[in-house]
């Protein structure tokens, strides 16, 4: 008998494709809120991060809203905002340079410049000092991000201001000013060093925060991180504090420190809603890492349920799962690592191998399409993309990008000087912090 070489089957890159034939009854696959297959711009005037992981979280009051997108761009089809994107980049030429997170949909991320994670886009803002414009295809904190990275003359512009975090609004400056000050009750003089030459606590943030957060940290010698280089600044922060205040993901502060030898009775929990944050001053001042009570709704989708269900019916499955993932799941997992470590991981597989992954959905189906000699599935059944991230849209992107075609800048983010100093120099540290994997050259450039 002779033996048949199997061809690759091709994965559509497309989240949106895949929720608009759960919806026409054309697949049995399941979604979490079939309203997902609407155009964004349908919850744009409603309270709320929109249907997708964040649904159930409590928006903020005063959360910033987007304005009504004009009818043309509502009604174009893909194939025209496809053509008018296209176009007005080719007008645009080097004026322009958009940036997309792994997590946006294959829709948007095709007409990126740059493609990564927040701390390669973070690097990849810093190289275009010339560019008018950085259109940041992303959420909220990204663009400020940008814009503090950005030169003066820069506009960043958000496509659609809808686009916010729920683990970022879980921090509020208010509620960490406040933490700030009943640690103080507990340890004294916060810029006192002891006998070691530490100071009582340095504050780190994660990349998923507001402007103001990364300016209290600049503000009080502290720093900010990312999932690719938070071990290089939690030793960073330990080497000059007896203790880290980590937020606002408990979960990335939890597997991180584990990861770096600090028991679990070390790392105390911090809600902003109890005094002391629910812990006692005995254990705030045993501590090592206080975590805030925060997390990432994608990534508290996952489970070890789904981890045991991907073994079973998948001999050798190699199991990745994102470090803002709880604890037992990373725990469970061959590996965990940011959302470039999990692309390089896949690309640097020689053999065809059946990866289970965790993390968005979107950056999943895409590593399938790209990577067709390997079997990668998303360890969530359930196609529940980001809410926030779902949010841009070609729509969007066509009316920002023309926008500036007809010289209106349309929805810039703009951080306050008052906020900006403080929050840069956090950044500069972040960056400075650069770890062996986090390299210029692994930056994924879209041809």
């Amino acid at each position: 008998m002779t033996a048949i070489a199997l061809q690759p089957r091709p994965t559509d890159p497309s989240v949106d494709h895949a929720i608009q034939a759960i919806v026409d009854g054309a697949s049995t696959a399941e979604t979490c809120n079939t309203d997902l297959a609407q155009g964004p711009w349908t919850f744009d005037a409603r309270p709320g991060y929109g249907p997708g992981s964040s649904m159930g979280d409590v928006i903020p009051a005063g959360s910033p809203r987007q304005g009504e997108l004009p009818q043309s761009y509502r009604d174009a089809s893909a194939e025209e905002l496809d053509a008018r994107i296209i176009a007005a980049k080719a007008t645009l030429g080097d004026r322009v340079v958009v940036l997309g997170h792994f997590y946006q949909r294959e829709e948007v991320v095709r007409h990126a410049d740059y493609v990564g994670d927040s701390f390669q886009l973070a690097n990849a803002a810093l190289e275009h000092p010339d560019a008018e414009a950085i259109v940041f295809c992303g959420v909220h904190f990204m663009a400020e991000t940008a814009d503090l990275l950005s030169q003066p003359q820069q506009s960043v512009i958000l496509p659609n201001l809808a686009a916010g975090c729920s683990m970022a609004d879980m921090a509020d400056i208010d509620q960490v000013e406040e933490c700030w000050e009943q640690l103080e009750d507990v340890y004294g003089d916060m810029d006192a060093v002891d006998s070691d030459g530490l100071v009582p606590v340095i504050p780190v943030t994660y990349m998923n925060s507001s402007a103001a957060i990364k300016g209290f940290v600049g503000r009080h010698g502290g720093i900010v991180c990312t999932s690719s280089n938070a071990r290089t600044v939690l030793e960073w922060a330990l080497a000059r504090g007896r203790r880290v205040l980590f937020f606002p993901d408990q979960h990335l502060g939890r597997n991180t420190a584990k990861a770096m030898g600090v028991p679990l009775e070390q790392m105390p929990m911090w809600n902003p809603r109890k005094p002391l944050g629910g812990s006692s001053a005995q254990k705030l001042d045993d501590a090592r890492v206080i975590l805030w009570h925060g997390f990432c709704s994608v990534h508290r989708r996952f489970s070890v349920g789904q981890i045991d269900k991907a073994r079973a019916e998948h001999l050798g499955v190699r199991v990745i799962v994102h470090p803002e993932c709880p604890m037992d799941v990373v725990d469970a997992a061959d590996e965990s690592g940011s959302t470039d470590y999990i692309r390089r991981a896949i690309e640097g597989a020689t053999e065809p191998t059946t990866f289970a992954i965790g993390t968005e959905v979107n950056l999943v189906q895409r590593l399938a399409a790209v990577n067709p000699q390997h079997e990668i599935f998303c360890l969530d059944p359930v196609v529940c993309p980001c809410s926030t991230m779902y949010r841009i849209h070609p729509g969007y992107l066509a009316w920002v990008l023309e926008g500036l075609v007809e010289g209106e800048v349309r929805n810039r983010i703009v951080v306050t000087d008052d906020v900006a100093e403080p929050a840069r120099l956090a950044l500069e540290r972040m960056l400075a912090a650069k770890p062996p994997e986090a390299r210029p050259s692994d930056w994924t450039h879209a041809s």
